[in-house]
């Protein structure tokens, strides 16, 4: 009786020591577990953080470029200064400055002059002078006109520039900002909407420098890109997922497809710069020779979204086509391509997203070149706007510090609208089997 007592108490002190071996096992990967889910979690606060953190460093800088400061002239429009020349080439700015010495009255000497005519922008004479052409009745007349004023003002007012520092660390001196303390006074001195901003080109003057120019050259060179980049996108995905036989040829275009998609753009660039450029001689800095080169770059994300869209179509469709007669072709033109078209326009869209983003491939082909006008055709010298973004943080005025990020601004608003599109379309026609 006793040895079988032991006996059984044996396996019980066993089952026991096991149990607990599995329970602080269990225990430690539960521990774990629960460190994975925080690691994660901290790493989504923090990338969010960090995102918020952006965003609003951009906002801060920006947001002021959407409002300009403007100063009220009361401008006489001599039409004895207007007749003397064509109305194109009159003495506009004289006209500027003579409203100016006639606000401000104690102006003397040439260097007190020039300080005085400094607080308004250079654009206030093509401003008068598109006035006359438009409307020659103001010839003759006194008329209070808003023009732009200095960058310098411009930031003053925005609360960019410390007035209480010492005269020799401002932009402006004591006598300038006294004679803006006048025109404030007396109600000449404004803060209104920047148009300017969404409707002018690039300038040196950074009061002057918009935006519009560079959307513009943005718009053409993504159609160009549109119009290229997805019939043969799709026509490419169509025939290797449809038609194409599985061999080692198949199988090659397929790896390097891959490959492409993982290209640094730069090289998209260097391979427009020397093709064509320099072999086809196309024009450089414009538009079509930019949207070859995005096309070059995006056909490899349109073709894998495009065959990932055909995949994702059940093969029962096919077989059902082809059991009531219709030919390969129908089966894809009438059935397949329908479903799948959701799948390649998101694909297309999030492809032509990251060409709205690209800066080093149009830098290599010329599109950095300072653009004034306003690009007219797909052949005219233009830039883009992740272009003009580069070029004004390149540029030591301070004003251009929030046209920088102005513009940044209005890039992402793209990008979202674009991304925001895609999604929209595919919960939109998406149909799950």
């Amino acid at each position: 009786m006793n040895n079988s007592n032991i006996e059984s108490v044996k396996p019980a002190k066993k089952t026991k020591r096991t149990l607990d071996i599995v329970n602080q096992s269990l225990a430690r990967r539960y521990r774990a577990e629960r460190r994975f889910r925080y690691y994660g979690l901290s790493a989504i606060v923090a990338s969010l953080l960090f995102l918020s953190l952006l965003f609003v460093s951009i906002f801060t800088n920006g947001y002021s470029a959407f409002m300009q400061t403007f100063i009220q002239l009361n401008v006489f429009f001599d039409p004895e200064v207007l007749n003397q020349e064509s109305l194109a080439t009159a003495n506009y700015q004289g006209m500027v400055k003579s409203s100016l010495r006639k606000m401000i009255g104690d102006v003397k000497g040439r260097r007190e002059k020039r300080q005085l005519y400094g607080l308004v922008s250079s654009g206030a004479s093509f401003q008068l002078r598109d006035m006359v052409l438009k409307n020659p009745d103001v010839i003759g007349k006194a008329l209070d006109v808003w023009v732009p004023a200095d960058d310098d003002v411009d930031m003053l007012f925005k609360g960019h520039f410390d007035r209480e520092v010492a005269e020799s660390e401002r932009r402006l001196n004591d006598k300038q900002l006294a004679w803006i303390d006048q025109l404030s006074a007396d109600g000449r001195i404004e803060k209104k909407f920047n148009k300017t901003f969404f409707s002018a080109g690039d300038s040196r003057e950074p009061e002057l420098a918009g935006i519009w120019g560079a959307v513009v050259g943005s718009f053409l060179t993504l159609a160009v890109t549109l119009m290229l980049s997805f019939p043969i996108g799709v026509a490419a995905a169509i025939y290797l997922e449809e038609f194409a036989p599985k061999n080692r040829w198949t199988d090659l275009i397929e790896v390097n497809i891959n490959n492409l998609a993982a290209v640094p753009s730069i090289v998209f660039g260097l391979l427009g710069l020397a093709v064509f450029l320099n072999f086809f001689g196309l024009p450089r800095s414009a538009p079509v020779v930019g949207g070859l080169v995005l096309t070059l770059m995006t056909l490899p994300t349109i073709i894998i979204a495009s065959r990932s869209a055909l995949t994702s179509v059940p093969p029962s469709i096919r077989e059902a086509a082809l059991g009531v007669g219709a030919s390969k072709m129908q089966v894809v033109a009438h059935h397949v391509l329908p479903l799948a078209m959701p799948g390649m326009l998101t694909g297309t869209i999030i492809g032509m997203a990251r060409a709205l983003g690209e800066t080093a491939p149009l830098l290599m082909i010329g599109m950095v070149a300072f653009i004034v006008d306003i690009p007219a055709g797909f052949t005219d010298p233009s830039t883009a706007l992740p272009v003009q973004i580069f070029l004004w943080a390149d540029s030591p005025e301070r004003a251009f510090v929030e046209k920088t990020s102005a513009a940044i601004m209005v890039l992402l608003a793209f990008l979202i609208v674009m991304n925001a599109a895609a999604v929209i379309l595919r919960k939109r026609f998406e149909r799950r089997w």
